[in-house]
């Protein structure tokens, strides 16, 4: 089984240019059904390669329907894309005949409306670190500019030094799929960045010890928990009432930029959406606030 999964992991890594964050994913959740399988049919499960065609759409029926119980349909369907994906791979290097996995329904993904912070919340979140110290600072600088660019947290914490372009105001981001685009930063984010760049040396043990451009304690890449550790603190002090993610930052740049004209397709290019698709969710969140408008202030509504 290892063996399996390592050369489809190295397929990903190197072939479909997958983060490790997927890779990850993809193999935790092989894994799973390879332990199903060792239960259900052993003998499958332990051939190896050559037993790989043995697996039909039944067994895969029967690993999903296992795990209905424990788990929502959206982390199913994540699952059922990772075997379609590997078996995918073994028919590519002509191993397999079919894909077991390619006529088994997915289950159906409820949508879930983008959660996201007002203009007034927003405000009241990024003023929240002060300017005493460096860290207030980075936390003031990494705030900003996840609202400013509506970055996703793996992006913000992978941005080097030499990704931020402060005198043409924009970054380099390196995106899911490993795919670089580029993104304005706001006046406000430049400002914040600036400042925190001025005392930025003060966390490292040696002057350019590291590319990284926000970092922790110790003078070290920052991580995306630790970052929503830091969301999570100004939220408390702030008075919020809400739940609070980094990633709702990113929400929030989202439907605010659609809520003042901009258009959708310069929305996805900004958030690197690969599909329209995965953009248009937004416009159910303004369509939503305009009704809420609309019944608030139409006499007849």
């Amino acid at each position: 089984m290892e063996e399996l999964l390592n050369k489809f992991g190295e397929y990903l890594k190197h072939e479909q240019d997958a983060s490790s964050h997927t890779i990850k994913n993809y193999l935790a959740d092989l894994r799973q059904f390879y332990g199903y399988l060792g239960k259900a049919n052993s003998q499958i499960a332990n051939g190896g390669k050559s037993a790989l065609n043995k697996i039909d759409h039944n067994i895969v029926r029967g690993y999903l329907a296992t795990l209905f119980n424990k788990n929502n349909p959206a982390s199913i369907a994540r699952k059922l894309a990772s075997l379609r994906s590997f078996f995918k791979y073994w028919i590519k290097t002509g191993v397999m005949a079919s894909n077991p996995a390619k006529d088994v329904a997915t289950p159906k993904v409820p949508k879930r409306l983008p959660k996201f912070l007002s203009v007034d919340e927003v405000t009241t979140l990024l003023s929240g670190p002060g300017n005493d110290d460096v860290l207030s600072l980075r936390d003031k600088a990494m705030m900003e500019v996840m609202y400013a660019s509506g970055l996703r947290v793996s992006e913000l914490v992978g941005l080097d030094v030499d990704n931020i372009n402060l005198g043409e105001g924009v970054l380099k981001v390196l995106g899911k799929g490993r795919k670089e685009r580029i993104v304005p930063i706001g006046s406000k984010a430049q400002t914040a960045v600036a400042n925190y760049f001025a005392r930025r040396e003060e966390l490292m043990d040696k002057p350019n010890s590291t590319k990284a451009v926000f970092l922790n304690r110790q003078g070290d890449r920052i991580t995306p928990r630790s970052v929503e550790r830091m969301v999570q603190k100004y939220l408390h002090t702030s008075g919020i009432q809400k739940e609070v993610t980094p990633h709702v930052l990113r929400h929030s740049f989202a439907t605010h930029m659609l809520n003042s004209g901009a258009d959708l397709r310069g929305i996805q290019e900004l958030l690197g959406h690969s599909s329209l698709s995965t953009t248009q969710k937004y416009t159910h969140v303004s369509v939503d606030k305009l009704m809420d408008v609309y019944e608030k202030a139409h006499p007849k509504a």
